[in-house]
């Protein structure tokens, strides 16, 4: 998931949606029947990656990445993340980038694996002309691409079974938030606001599906209906107005300094529903943009925020 600043993104964007960007809570390994995580039968094979060892030298360039390693009870194997893999707090920060990654500054924290979201750069050609393994995890397009990922950290990491915990974890809190959603006559609506010069998501992309869950309605799905946006269009002040949201959800509050204070003294937005209700949630800029174990405090914080709202 990347950071977002209102100059990059339009740009990043066609990049990757959200590219780098999760409850994650650094989870210890549960031991199966068959014995501790150390003693996981290598060599595995995911994808076209086969690791003959496990690694113990993990070099993540993905703060998504990095939140799954460390849920599933890999981070003691992590020896370096990326200047944005800001969680949990003692991953050991340095300062290479996954936005514009250097092979030779990677190479230099001498790897036995590395992840990362995008091969940008070639870097996923230059690291395996190192011969360093690397495993690409591009940004989860559904709760099953996430799943799948951390299952598959968890089987390259040698911590299966603490994947699997964090994976079923998962499942059953968002099953329980779902269920604990107030059933209405009528959707309520929202805009999820991803930079001050009003980009958002639609509800086909994974943020958007995570709002759906909580049984609300995208006032921007109509702006992007032929999908030319990839699901992140850019919507006018007066669209927005004119749609009403009952809440506003700002995903800019660390990069870009919103808050409901500032979106109350927009010019025109003193009507909105929104606003008169004081109903515009602040969300952790992270935990927002990172398709990671976090995604279910992100469901439980907009289900919280509406399960009381007046329809």
């Amino acid at each position: 998931m990347f950071r977002r600043t209102p100059r990059v993104f339009a740009a990043s964007l066609a990049v990757a949606a959200l590219a780098l960007g999760a409850c994650a809570e650094k989870t210890t390994d549960t031991p199966t029947a068959g014995g501790s995580p150390s003693a996981a039968t290598f060599p595995v094979t995911v994808g076209s990656l086969t690791l003959e060892q496990r690694p113990e030298k993990i070099v993540s360039l993905s703060a998504t990445a990095t939140e799954m390693l460390f849920a599933i009870g890999a981070g003691p194997q992590v020896t370096a993340v990326d200047d944005q893999s800001n969680f949990p707090t003692d991953a050991p920060k340095t300062d290479l980038s996954g936005y514009q990654p250097n092979a030779e500054a990677v190479a230099a924290k001498n790897p036995d694996l590395v992840v990362l979201s995008d091969d940008r750069n070639k870097i996923v050609d230059q690291l395996t002309k190192l011969k360093i393994p690397v495993y690409q995890t591009p940004a989860a397009q559904t709760l099953d691409d996430s799943y799948r990922q951390i299952t598959e950290l968890g089987t390259l990491t040698g911590n299966a079974a603490g994947a699997a915990d964090v994976v079923q974890r998962m499942k059953d809190d968002i099953a329980k938030i779902v269920a604990e959603v107030p059933q209405r006559a009528e959707a309520l609506t929202y805009f999820h606001e991803l930079g001050p010069e009003l980009y958002t998501a639609t509800s086909k992309t994974f943020i958007g599906s995570i709002y759906s869950l909580a049984g609300l309605e995208n006032i921007a799905d109509a702006s992007d209906a032929d999908g030319k946006n990839g699901g992140y269009p850019q919507l006018s002040q007066e669209v927005i107005v004119d749609a009403n949201p009952d809440f506003v959800f700002l995903s800019d509050v660390k990069c870009c300094q919103q808050s409901a204070a500032t979106v109350k003294a927009r010019s025109g937005w003193g009507s909105l529903t929104a606003v008169q209700n004081d109903q515009i949630v602040e969300l952790d800029d992270d935990v927002a943009s990172r398709w990671g174990p976090r995604v279910v405090d992100l469901l439980r914080t907009i289900a919280d925020a509406t399960a009381k709202a007046s329809q």
